[in-house]
């Protein structure tokens, strides 16, 4: 994995909103307090390696021995970003049979990817392209321990990640025999290494399932090895290739061992690298392409030495918050959950394509992923001095702008509309819901703003301005002039609190302040890439509806949504409204005693049970800007189901949904701009009270527009 790493600072540090000079952060001690550690078989306590293409997730043997026991918690995963699958389409099932019509008024018909629900081809269709392309579970590397061996025989268990160098160290005890695991993944190859030792002479086995085309699920079916097979292609003394086939779909496993091993096929789809010695230490690499004769892997000792120089200078060179210095008793755990989504999104949300709910760990809608979730993924990064992480996805973007262009196109509008919800190949999943989102268009627009306020030069502007000039594009024209009152409105689109309908829903809040903020920003753009304003825009921009409130000044969900306080569909889901003030900076728009009248009243009322991950730093956000820093820190730490971070720092949502990587993103988001604030903001740490409980120290963030 290439990295830039951008310069901070020296041996003294001066916080953004102040000259006051602090000591320098001791990275290393504020990483290893919050390393986790396991000592039981927990489902959701399973720890994961990565390098943001490639992630691998294991047990507490410290490789994936026992799945079936993760399989409904926080599954042994093994994905890539290049790994997908599709079943068999011999009915020629056609994108464009995924087609409705709509009209919304806006004087021509458009067209939309839906799901169908009566019998018949274009319900056939849909369901196909929901389901394909697949994230492929690309395979289990597990420890071999014998028949009938089973987690409770394990004992003395003591598991650490060390999220300093990326490594996972187990120990555990099984008929007398101590094991000893070290597993590491390499920073710039879809490769893990591990180092077992035990006097058992323990092997390591290869597993490989066929995909199960599962909305959420670990992607293994593992009764139906008639449909895919795993042959030995290349095979010497100290390692083998294999090649999976499964349908039209074909990858490569290379495996690599020190020492004698002897390498058999224990049965179909199952093989094991039995050692001779006490110590068997192997690399296994996993590609879409059949690998060069002559190539050798990197030996465990490399691949460890890499992984340890990668992760030292990731800690080393972005920003830091340290909490040790709070006296609040909450303190710790908010600063846990910092320290470990920071590792969790730089392993799974950090890749050449935008990431899935659920990461590389284990498929959710299919393992496709969502384009107005990018946000919550990854705003983080440049505010937190990794904006390489971030630029390296946005350049999917690019890639898939002809499949935007004719979305836009087939609608009736210029430019490019950004697709919800998708894989690399940028087809848009026929949704009766996704397909109607506007919320994910304008993230291209802010995503390319933070990448050029940390490397504000021509090089950024030339990589991203065409695209957010089209991203624009589509925007202005998708606002619709309402002449009997002088205003542009939107309309036609499921905002980003899905419980309202497309038909009737009339200027949703956050829409609207988004609208306004990335068409300025577009703007910008134009005049930093030496042409002029667009008039046109302009007049968009100064005629924008200001956001609807009722009688008690409380902002609507939506213009038309007039009992938004009385019905609990509008109370439910997202409060979207709060994002028009946090996520965003204030606008003409929104009157800021409203706005903290409708946080108060949400605050007091929602219905929380009902909310997602991305929910709480929304909120944190939002009293952040209104200068009702208690209420930020509650937000964060909110006692809530779908609030909790796992032992391993994933955001667990609900059954399905055990890890929800969106929640960790908008955490890291919001503590940025609780220490560093936003443009103009004059209060050191303004998202913390200024009681003296609260004496967080930190390094090298960036405040946000």
């Amino acid at each position: 994995m290439k990295k830039v790493f951008y310069s901070l600072f020296a041996a003294v540090v001066l916080t953004a909103c102040g000259s006051e000079k602090q000591a320098p952060i001791d990275r290393e001690a504020l990483v290893a307090r919050n390393n986790p550690q396991v000592a039981s078989f927990d489902s959701l306590a399973s720890l994961s390696v990565g390098n943001g293409e490639f992630a691998f997730t294991v047990d507490a043997t410290g490789l994936q021995t026992f799945p079936s026991m993760y399989s409904k918690g926080v599954p042994l995963g093994t994905q890539s970003q290049w790994g997908w699958h599709s079943f068999a389409n011999p009915q020629g099932y056609k994108s464009e049979e995924t087609l409705k019509a709509f009209d919304f008024g806006r004087g021509h018909e458009e067209l939309y990817a839906c799901q169908f629900k009566e019998a018949g081809r274009q319900k056939e269709a849909s369901d196909w392209f929901r389901v394909n392309p697949h994230r492929l579970h690309l395979g289990i590397v597990g420890l071999e321990l014998g028949e009938g061996v089973k987690a409770s025989d394990i004992t003395d268990i003591r598991q650490t990640l060390n999220m300093w160098k990326g490594e996972i160290t187990s120990h555990f005890t099984l008929n007398g025999n101590a094991f000893d695991v070290q597993t590491v993944c390499h920073p710039d190859q879809d490769m893990i290494s591990a180092s077992v030792t035990s006097r058992a002479h323990a092997g390591i086995n290869l597993r490989f399932p066929y995909p199960t085309g599962a909305h959420a699920d670990d992607a293994c079916n593992w009764d139906a090895n008639d449909k895919h097979s795993t042959t030995i292609v290349r095979q010497d003394a100290q390692s083998a290739v294999l090649k999976r086939v499964l349908d039209e779909t074909t990858y490569y496993v290379t495996l690599r061992w020190e020492g004698k091993a002897n390498l058999t096929e224990k049965s179909k789809n199952y093989f094991v690298l039995t050692p001779d010695e006490d110590m068997l230490a192997f690399s296994c690499l996993f590609t879409a392409e059949e690998p060069v004769a002559d190539q050798v892997l990197p030996a465990f000792t490399e691949t460890a030495a890499a992984s340890a120089s990668y992760w030292t200078n990731f800690w080393t060179n972005g920003a830091a918050v340290d909490f040790s210095h709070c006296t609040d008793p909450r303190a710790g755990e908010l600063e846990r959950r910092v320290v470990l989504s920071q590792y969790l999104l730089a392993i799974q949300s950090a890749g050449s394509v935008p990431p899935q709910e659920t990461g590389l760990t284990y498929n959710s809608w299919f393992g496709k992923f969502h384009l107005e979730m990018i946000w919550w993924h990854q705003a983080w990064q440049p505010l937190w001095g990794h904006t390489d992480l971030l630029d390296r996805t946005l350049g999917w973007y690019e890639t898939v702008e002809p499949v935007a262009r004719e979305i836009a196109r087939r609608q009736g509008f210029p430019g490019v509309r950004w697709m919800k919800m998708t894989d690399p190949s940028g087809t848009e999943a026929p949704s009766n819901v996704g397909s109607f989102l506007i919320w994910q268009q304008p993230h291209f627009i802010y995503l390319a703003e933070l990448v050029y306020r940390s490397n504000p030069s021509d090089e950024v502007i030339q990589k991203y301005n065409k695209l957010v000039q089209e991203t624009a594009e589509f925007m202005y024209a998708f606002a619709t002039y309402d002449e009997f009152h002088g205003r542009f409105i939107l309309k036609g689109a499921i905002p980003a609190q899905e419980t309202l309908r497309a038909a009737t829903t009339i200027n949703p809040p956050f829409e609207l302040s988004y609208w306004h903020f990335a068409m300025q920003t577009a703007q910008k753009w134009r005049e930093r890439a030496g042409g002029k304003r667009n008039l046109e825009w302009d007049e968009m921009i100064d005629k924008l509806s200001p956001l609807a409130y009722n009688e008690d000044h409380l902002y609507l969900a939506s213009e038309d949504a007039v009992d938004t306080y009385k019905d609990i569909r509008f109370t439910s889901d997202h409060m979207a409204v709060l994002g028009s003030v946090g996520i965003l900076p204030m606008n003409k728009l929104i009157r800021d005693d409203y706005m903290k009248n409708t946080l108060h009243w949400v605050w007091d009322n929602w219905n929380w049970g009902k909310t997602w991950g991305w929910d709480y730093p929304m909120t944190a956000m939002n009293a952040t800007r209104l200068g009702e820093p208690e209420k930020a820190v509650g937000a964060l730490l909110m006692d809530k189901r779908t609030n909790t971070y796992l032992l391993n720092g994933h955001n667990y949502q609900d059954g399905r949904l055990r890890c929800y990587l969106p929640g960790n993103g908008g955490l890291l988001t919001a503590v940025a701009l609780m220490c560093a604030g936003w443009d103009g903001c004059q209060v050191k740490n303004p998202g913390f009270p200024q009681d003296g409980t609260w004496d967080v120290r930190w390094e090298g963030l960036s405040p946000m527009p």
